[in-house]
């Protein structure tokens, strides 16, 4: 439990050492396992990465990493603030987003998001039990079960979009206006395909 009360959906405590680490899979764990794929043959079982242009590649690749890792960590605080006050989290703000209007099942919401389906689970059953979420029928598959937002959690979600507009404004102030943010949201989904497609190391 947090500060607050409410359920940390980011943190777990490690069995036996008592370490904090994320539970919920961010941009960290999804870059981590792509960047362990892609100089799988560089670090460690190759030969010693000399000043050349694969160099240069690697460094490139290493600071794109760190920077995705910092901005992960900056959202989700600046999300994490903004939906305390409706009893929701980042991790659960983007679970009831991408529910909003639609009904998916447990597995497709992981797919969408880009993480596992046992993280979306957890997430999605504690929705369900906040009242904002509920699970339905899915005429395709018996044991698959829908899961879409409450009539609750549409209003949560307002109330959150709300709150975010002004953190909008105030980003695309900084970035020097709409188009800019547009553009960046534009190279970090194609950092992300480009990484989709490279693959990760499910073992990580």
């Amino acid at each position: 439990m947090s500060a607050m009360g409410l359920p940390s959906d980011h943190r777990r405590r490690e069995p036996g050492t008592g370490r904090v680490t994320p539970s919920w899979p961010t941009l960290v764990h999804v870059t981590t396992r792509c960047y362990r794929a892609a100089t799988r043959g560089t670090y460690g079982r190759g030969p010693t990465l000399t000043r050349t242009a694969e160099f240069g590649e690697a460094e490139a690749f290493s600071r794109a990493a760190v920077a995705v890792f910092r901005l992960n960590g900056r959202f989700t605080a600046a999300l994490d603030r903004l939906t305390l006050a409706s009893g929701l989290s980042a991790a659960r703000w983007q679970i009831l987003t991408t529910v909003t209007g639609e009904s998916l099942s447990v597995s497709a919401v992981a797919r969408r998001v880009g993480t596992t389906r046992q993280s979306v689970q957890r997430i999605a059953d504690l929705l369900v039990r906040q009242g904002l979420a509920i699970y339905l029928d899915n005429p395709a598959h018996r044991r698959a079960k829908l899961l879409t937002a409450t009539e609750q959690g549409v209003a949560a979600k307002r109330e959150i979009d709300s709150c975010l507009a002004e953190l909008a404004r105030q980003l695309c102030e900084g970035l020097g206006g709409e188009d800019e943010v547009y553009r960046t949201a534009e190279v970090l989904r194609g950092l992300s395909g480009a990484l989709s497609s490279i693959g990760s190391d499910d073992s990580a």
